[in-house]
């Protein structure tokens, strides 16, 4: 994480000819929004007076309080590498406080660096997050628009000509170094026009927004070669969805605190995971957020739907890898790229937390294929199901209060009328699987 001063920045914008600034933010469904202003307004962003209408954005304030502040992070300057015809175009994510001058309590990325706070009070310096967001590539038509054709038929680590995909995830990872991100790896993925660029991992806040841009970029240079990028989970049927899994570790300084050179995990690391099992039916309304993740959370497409842990099968909720040292890491395989990686950070972090506070006991690994198993050999072991559904997974986070607190009360109340809402209205759609099914049998 880059520290940038006010002078640093000012510099930066008369030495790059930047000519417009993003002041960007993420609301209650993690969509990016953003308040564009010219550089004339430079010492305005700097002494956080830029205001906008909070009450115009999902998830935030009622009208009689619709007045809110960004405050820019200076940490998270950088400069887009496009659009120059006009003069650069710089970005600074913000947090979003109120008339009063205090920190919005329905800001997601505010409620991240509240629980961030908790744990740093619990004696640990960083929760560091490596996540690996898929994609899928689509054709589009002649006005822009996205068709239902995907842009190759390749497959798990294609190779062109067959993967069609290779240039544009070029022109991304060349794009995000130029951002400063560190890539690690891209590849084609396991399904057609299905895409994966891994970034190296950063501490908590870091990630969340790495991953916003990170979609930002991927849209905006997939359109430049004429295809559209969707992270919609599913959006074909009949082949796997994309998932975007969560690796992390908790350190102490330069010390990772899961890691022990006599065990597949430390102590720790085995409560922070009991904890994560235990609020996992809550948590998967945050890490699942829409309807569509439930087509992805299916067997037979490699998506976990079970919720247990190992070290070496990839059917359960969470996954061991045999890494050690500064590498140590759980990895989370549910969580979909439609999440609010703020919410979702936060929620996993504090659920980890809880598991540690309370010394919950962790559950025996699971070494068998789970989608193998018999019912009652699931009942025997102790693997209960994740929600199927996005209604069941809001029933499940409505009895668990603990993971309602590590939203807040705002947040929580917010997220609640935002997924009721699209649940009425998916329930209340017509499809035509059912007129295919019923109309000629009724």
């Amino acid at each position: 994480m880059q520290h940038y001063t006010a002078e640093d920045i000012t510099k930066m914008v008369n030495d790059e000819n930047v000519e417009f600034i993003c002041l960007m933010f993420t609301d209650i469904n993690g969509i990016i929004k953003n308040v564009e202003v010219p550089v004339s307004q430079l010492d305005k962003v700097l002494a956080n007076k830029i205001t906008f209408d909070g009450s115009s954005i999902d998830g935030f304030t009622r009208i009689e309080e619709s007045d809110m502040l960004l405050h820019p992070d200076l940490s998270t300057w950088l400069i887009f590498p496009w659009g120059e015809e006009h003069g650069k175009v710089a970005r600074l994510i913000c947090d979003i406080y109120k008339t009063d001058g205090t920190p919005f309590e329905g800001d997601p990325r505010v409620n991240l660096k509240r629980i961030i706070k908790k744990m740093h009070g619990m004696g640990y310096t960083n929760f560091n997050i490596g996540p690996e967001p898929e994609f899928f590539l689509f054709n589009t038509d002649e006005h822009g628009n996205p068709t239902l054709h995907l842009n190759d038929d390749g497959s798990y680590f294609d190779f062109s000509p067959v993967d069609l995909g290779v240039n544009v995830r070029k022109d991304i990872v060349l794009g995000l170094e130029k951002m400063g991100f560190e890539v690690e790896a891209s590849h084609h993925e396991v399904a057609p026009g299905q895409q994966e660029i891994d970034f190296k991992y950063q501490d908590a806040l870091s990630a969340a927004d790495s991953i916003e841009t990170f979609k930002l970029v991927v849209k905006t240079i997939a359109k430049e070669h004429g295809l559209y990028a969707t992270f919609m989970p599913k959006p074909v049927q009949g082949i796997n969805g994309s998932g975007m899994h969560i690796n992390m570790s908790l350190f102490n300084g330069d010390d990772n605190i899961f890691d022990d050179e006599n065990d597949m995990l430390s102590e720790t690391a085995k409560k922070f995971l009991s904890g994560i099992l235990k609020h996992a039916r809550a948590l998967t309304a945050v890490n699942n957020p829409t309807v569509n993740s439930y087509k992805r959370l299916v067997p037979g497409y490699e998506a976990p739907t079970y919720i247990a842990w190992s070290s070496k099968n990839r059917s359960p909720l969470v996954r061991v890898p045999a890494a050690k040292g500064k590498s140590k890491r759980i990895e989370m395989r549910s969580v979909d790229p439609t999440t609010n990686p703020y919410l979702a950070i936060a929620c996993i972090l504090d659920a980890g937390l809880d598991g540690i506070d309370s010394n919950y006991d962790l559950m025996p690994e699971v070494k068998d294929n789970i989608y193998e198993m018999s019912e009652d050999k699931r009942r025997e072991e102790g693997i209960v199901d994740l929600p199927s559904t996005l209604h069941n997974s809001l029933k499940a986070l409505r009895k668990d209060e603990y993971v309602q607190q590590s939203l807040g009360k705002g947040l929580t109340n917010s997220f609640f009328a935002a997924k009721n809402a699209e649940w009425a209205r998916y329930q209340q759609t017509v499809s035509q699987w059912e007129r295919d099914t019923y109309m000629s049998q009724y």
